[in-house]
């Protein structure tokens, strides 16, 4: 079994040449080395060793709460003691004041290290900048310093049985009372439901205060302890039994009139909860870059050492230097490679904060992309191995298992594809990537930039004239992917000169171009 490896150069090369984040004024390359090398680290010595064994054990429900695998409870303890929770939360709250390129390394390191486990802890950004926005001076007070000190962790709880993406039938209610609002109502598919790792959790819950539709949902804070110190009425009615993640805690959450507290506007809760689903878009953007990158790593170094058959000469030759297998290490390095572009790419336009629109486009398509090069990746690696790597000795198999979700969680693929066509195909979002692609156009004067811009532009038109735009959605999400591909692997190339393996880095981008 090979040993999780952070891609540290791999990921600051990114961020530094490709997304550009040097562009940025606050951008320091050394110390984002510094920060990633401590974080990789961590990652890689204390993180990475409980993901196999976490993922044979799983989680389990004793006394009413769900205890987490061996050993989790005890790394938490020092990922929170090192401050890592806290790293892009305010000063004024007791965070480090990062911005969110720092996040975005740890993120992915962490992913790949222990999916399961950066489940449970990466809602807490999301919920912190939920209540930058949307809470009041005296629930920021109270919420953001326990979490980002590490002693609160983070629910979304949203999807309900038979309400997954249409929030418009939302049955939790939400009744006002002398302390607050009292919540009662079930919840499905909530990561970290009620772990044991943390001391605290605050459930962020979109709930049913008045009348019908999505214009009656309201978010409510729900801690897990009331204002008098007892234990809030929130329990766990069943862990999920699922194909992967099974260190991370799956549950079906039974609200029985639980004290919450409103936070922003009542009927406005879509609006709040947005945020923080938008941040967890973009997160799970990198744990499908994290899955593509593993996957490379294990088969890659799995085809250096295994000797397999005779080269031309009549020698004998591992497996990576047979043409075919070649091919298939060089895709799945560069899904990753791409895919890590196109999310940091997102993330530098979110901290320049000029191109909000830009942001808003690149959103989905970098979701979509990201996942399916995950779960793509993982499927090349494993027949990369051959019958080793359907084998659970070679890991392979839970990356795969573990991938499979990005696909579905924080909105099914399909649905992006569908908004991209329906929504922001003519909206400012729609303008502001075409802009984008006609600047790459001529920078680079790639003809396949050129081709792809035309192809996305005929099928824009298309789409404007369709009696049902819906029905157009996967072909213009997969000409949105070509063309912002097209566009990142003419900045991978350009920029390969910076890589410490400037080789690798072309041939894995036109290997990849001619995959596509």
């Amino acid at each position: 079994m090979k040993p999780f490896r952070a891609p540290l150069d791999d990921i600051l090369f990114s961020l530094t040449h490709v997304a550009r984040a040097s562009d940025l004024p606050d951008w320091d390359p050394a110390f984002a080395a510094e920060l990633g090398t401590h974080f990789a680290a961590f990652a890689e010595g204390e993180i990475a060793p409980l993901d196999e064994a976490g993922d044979l054990q799983g989680c389990c429900l004793e006394g009413g709460r769900v205890a987490m695998p061996d050993g989790f409870v005890e790394v938490y303890k020092k990922y929170a003691e090192q401050g890592w929770p806290s790293l892009t939360a305010p000063e004024e709250f007791g965070g480090q004041g990062m911005g969110t390129l720092m996040l975005a390394i740890t993120s992915e390191i962490f992913s790949g290290a222990n999916h399961s486990m950066q489940m449970v802890t990466g809602l807490v950004p999301g919920a912190i900048r939920t209540l930058l926005r949307f809470g009041s001076d005296d629930q920021k007070a109270r919420h953001i310093p326990p979490l980002a000190s590490g002693e609160t962790l983070a629910t979304m709880c949203l999807t309900e049985s038979g309400a997954g993406s249409d929030l418009s039938r939302v049955r939790c209610r939400a009744e006002p009372n002398e302390n607050g609002w009292s919540i009662s109502g079930e919840k499905i598919f909530i990561s970290g439901g009620d772990q044991d790792m943390s001391d605290r959790i605050l459930h962020l819950v979109l709930a049913r205060s008045s009348g019908s539709g999505v214009k009656g949902l309201s978010l409510f804070l729900c801690p897990c302890t009331r204002k008098d110190g007892r234990r809030n009425a929130v329990r766990v009615a069943r862990i999920e039994e699922k194909m992967g993640l099974h260190a991370s805690p799956t549950c079906q959450l039974v609200f029985d009139e639980a004290e919450g507290e409103l936070i922003g506007h009542e009927g406005k809760g879509l609006a709040a909860m947005f945020t923080m689903m938008n941040h967890a878009r973009a997160d799970v953007a990198l744990q499908g870059v994290a899955h593509a990158a593993r996957a490379y790593d294990v088969a890659s170094t799995y085809a250096v050492d295994r000797v397999q058959g005779r080269g031309a000469d009549g020698a004998q030759v591992t497996l990576d230097k047979h043409a075919d297998v070649r091919r298939m290490l060089d895709e799945i390095d560069g899904l990753a490679l791409i895919g890590r572009a196109i999310a940091h790419l997102a993330f530098v336009a979110m901290e320049r904060g000029d191109a909000p629109n830009l942001v808003e486009f690149l959103t989905p398509v970098a979701k979509v992309y990201c996942t399916e090069a995950g779960i793509r990746g993982a499927d090349i690696g494993i027949q990369v191995l051959g019958g080793y790597g359907y084998l659970r000795e070679y890991r392979l198999e839970q990356t795969y298992r573990d991938a499979r979700i990005t696909a579905i969680y924080e909105g099914a693929n399909g649905i992006h594809a569908r908004v991209l066509a329906t929504r922001l195909a003519h909206s400012p979002a729609g303008d502001a990537f075409e802009a984008f692609a006609m600047q790459e156009a001529q920078l680079w004067e790639d003809d396949d930039i050129v081709q792809a811009l035309q192809t996305w532009g005929e099928l824009r038109k298309e789409l404007k004239e369709a009696a049902d735009s819906s029905a157009l959605a996967d072909r213009f999400m997969k000409a949105s992917i070509a063309l912002l591909q097209a566009c990142l692997s003419a900045r991978l190339i350009q920029a390969a000169g910076h890589h410490n393996d400037p080789a690798r880095i072309v041939r894995a981008v036109t290997t990849l171009r001619a995959c596509c």
